[in-house]
């Protein structure tokens, strides 16, 4: 069993620099993704990504793909896949080191299912309001396959290593930070060009809920500080009418007179 014990630098370690070793897991996922998306090229094997990515067979009952999909190499192109590939390597290696097999594959597996639910609820929302039947194939295209696990392993990255300097395109120094918005500015000027409203949306919760479980700050900190204040009061309050509820009572004193206590 592999364990944590590689962390990146505050001030950056990204990418070729990084001295963090290859996780297995990580070299799986790589593996997985190309395979499939060489299956989808022949007609002989072309059937099962189908069946394992999100497609319109979610609402037939096919639920599997909620989270398979992140897992299905999606077609963008030779060179561009295999970019995209490098790219969740760099930022997949280091927050698996920093996250631990736990909780990397828990931040991937409900990040991945929370956004499914997110596009197939926009999709049948876009179909009930536009009057218009569900398309026979949604792709998702802008939430497919390794695009996905790429929105969520550097909204992880930029989440815990904010100040962390990272090169844009290799060349433009930007705080990790940064990619949080660049990633969902990047996938609205795909959203122009596809119109994969659902997508988009899917890949704005991915994003939101990443930083929402990783950063200290974020809602989820945010939430369990209200609770405790909201508690806190709640034992004050109950102190105090405790403390009014107290009664006087006569205690015989010295002397024959009446002393009070309270």
């Amino acid at each position: 069993m592999q364990r944590r014990t590689f962390e990146v630098p505050r001030g950056g370690g990204f990418g070729i620099g990084s001295g963090a070793p290859v996780p297995r897991d990580l070299v799986a996922i790589l593996a997985v993704l190309f395979v499939t998306y060489v299956m989808h090229f022949f007609r002989t094997t072309a059937a099962l990504p189908e069946l394992l990515q999100l497609t319109a067979a979610v609402y037939g009952g096919y639920l599997w793909q909620l989270v398979t999909y992140p897992f299905v190499g999606f077609p963008s192109g030779g060179i561009w896949f295999l970019l995209e590939l490098l790219v969740l390597f760099w930022f997949g290696r280091d927050v698996f080191w920093r996250l631990g097999r736990r909780r990397f594959w828990t931040r991937i597996l409900v990040g991945a299912a929370v956004a499914a639910a997110v596009a197939i609820g926009v999709q049948l929302l876009v179909a009930v309001l536009g009057g218009v039947g569900l398309p026979s194939v949604p792709v998702f295209a802008l939430m497919q396959g390794q695009r996905m696990l790429m929105a969520i392993l550097i909204a992880a990255f930029a989440t815990l290593w904010g100040d962390a300097t990272v090169m844009l395109f290799f060349v433009i120094p930007l705080k990790a930070r940064w990619f949080l918005w660049l990633e969902i500015l990047f996938a609205f000027m795909a959203f122009l060009t596809v119109k994969d409203l659902a997508g988009l949306l899917g890949i704005t919760a991915a994003v939101a809920l990443t930083w929402a479980f990783l950063s200290p700050g974020g809602p989820r900190q945010a939430w369990r500080s209200a609770r405790l204040k909201v508690e806190g009061w709640l034992i004050q309050a109950r102190l105090k009418r405790l403390r009014r509820g107290r009664r006087f009572d006569v205690v015989d004193g010295a002397e024959g007179r009446d002393r009070w206590v309270h």
